[in-house]
């Protein structure tokens, strides 16, 4: 008799994004897919991993589609709940626990979303974070700011916020009042509203990921990769190259501040996506931990060819409950080539009429992914308003030199077009 493969609910992944469908794929798990509400999935062209579609409103009835879930695992049992999808990390935590299947835990997954909980908890454990404070509705911005001795520069961001949507640095106590109102404003369709905020010192260094997998609480750093360095007002993504050219005590001093981060936060198990700066160009701090593999699977891709090891189907298999196929072994892997992510920049708002550089993209050997996800006819917000990324340009090199120039290329060959938006179409 055949075993019967495992089976994964997977939220609000996009299927254009392939990294991993091709993971499950290759993995032998099956995965019910519950579509984003956003997305329209042709239930004859799904990805070869997905047996089921789920149609589940998680963002407006969290508790009707628990017990959607619940019923579901009565009538046919999964083996496991997973999300590329930050805002429902704690969802999918708050799922296995219910159902009594591998998970990190509620607490664990609010700890890993909320910034005014991770800051408070890297704090305590004296791991490097900016100096913050939280700052709830009724808190008067400045006085905040003042009691909590912060010198501006300052950078406001939503605590339960994604990407880059809202945050913004203010330069003066004069302007702070009017960018907390407006990031409130751009933050309204988060978790809390927006009510929640956290206002913290701005760090002057460039920016990295790190992308690790836990298990048994062993962290094993697959990657460390540059992300620029964004200095506002806004700060909108724009590469990702990996692995990163660090000093070695630099690189060490990484490895060792996102370790300690998982044991502060409390992830043993399962996928991270980690966010720092190096103060100064030398000192790690940390911005952020997420409990899932990044950028809806981009993450996955740079790990992946950076290390040769397929980030995702680890991850699919341990939300499973299966062991990873290889030792998850502490510390950072040694990389065996290069790979990048270029994202390509909004530069610019109003109504898209053409977007430049795509299609030549498309048929250059070293790129094996252009997703595109804005086109001509969307409208794309002023910042701080997050609309979306355009497009990506994944690749492949053979050093981080090659993507570097590669990326520099990109700059001037792929550009947008836009038209201006009237009033109906971008409503304030």
């Amino acid at each position: 008799m055949t075993p019967s493969r495992p089976t994964l609910v997977l939220l609000y992944q996009r299927v254009g994004l392939p990294w991993l469908f091709d993971s499950a794929e290759r993995a032998g798990i099956d995965l019910v897919l519950v579509p984003r509400p956003d997305e329209q999935v042709d239930p004859d062209r799904l990805p070869a991993a997905v047996v089921e579609l789920l149609p589940l409103d998680v963002a407006a009835d969290p508790s009707g589609a628990l017990e959607a879930l619940r019923k579901r695992h009565e009538a046919a049992p999964f083996d496991g709940i997973v999300t590329l999808y930050d805002p429902f990390v704690p969802f999918v935590a708050e799922a296995a626990e219910l159902l009594g299947l591998p998970g990190i835990g509620p607490d664990v997954a609010r700890s890993a979303q909320d910034k005014r909980v991770m800051r408070e908890r890297l704090e305590a454990a004296g791991l490097n974070v900016p100096r913050f404070v939280r700052l709830d509705p009724s808190d008067d911005p400045a006085a905040c700011v003042a009691a909590a001795g912060l010198t501006f520069p300052v950078v406001v961001k939503p605590a339960l916020g994604m990407s880059s949507l809202g945050v913004t640095r203010a330069d003066s106590p004069t302007t702070l009042g009017a960018v907390v109102a407006e990031v409130r404003r751009v933050s309204a369709g988060t978790a809390d509203g927006g009510a929640g905020l956290i206002v913290e010192e701005y760090l002057d260094g460039p920016e990295f990921a790190v992308e690790s997998l836990v298990h048994e609480g062993r962290v094993q750093i697959l990657s460390i990769g540059f992300k620029g360095d964004p200095r506002g007002p806004y700060f909108e993504e724009s590469v990702y190259q990996a692995p990163a050219e660090l000093p070695e005590a630099v690189r060490a001093d990484v490895v060792r501040e996102v370790s300690a981060a998982h044991a502060a936060l409390g992830v043993t198990f399962g996928p991270t996506h980690t966010e720092l700066r190096l103060r100064g160009g030398t000192v790690p701090h940390l911005l952020e931990m997420g409990a899932r593999i990044g950028g809806s699977g981009v993450s996955h891709y740079i790990a992946e060819n950076v290390t040769g090891i397929d980030f995702a189907g680890q991850a699919l298999r341990l939300a499973a409950g299966l062991p990873p196929t290889h030792t998850v072994e502490e510390g950072l892997t040694r990389p065996v080539a290069a790979a990048a992510n270029y994202i390509v920049p909004c530069g610019g708002h109003g109504t898209i009429t053409s977007v430049h550089g795509l299609d030549e993209l498309r048929a250059d050997p070293r790129v094996d992914h252009v997703v595109q996800m804005l086109v001509p006819g969307d409208v794309v917000r002023p910042y701080p308003d997050f609309t979306g990324y355009p497009a990506f340009v994944l690749s492949r090199h053979s050093d981080l030199a090659e993507a570097e120039r590669f990326h520099a290329h990109l700059e001037t060959a792929v550009r947008i077009d836009y038209a201006p938006t009237t009033s109906e179409e971008n409503p304030s």
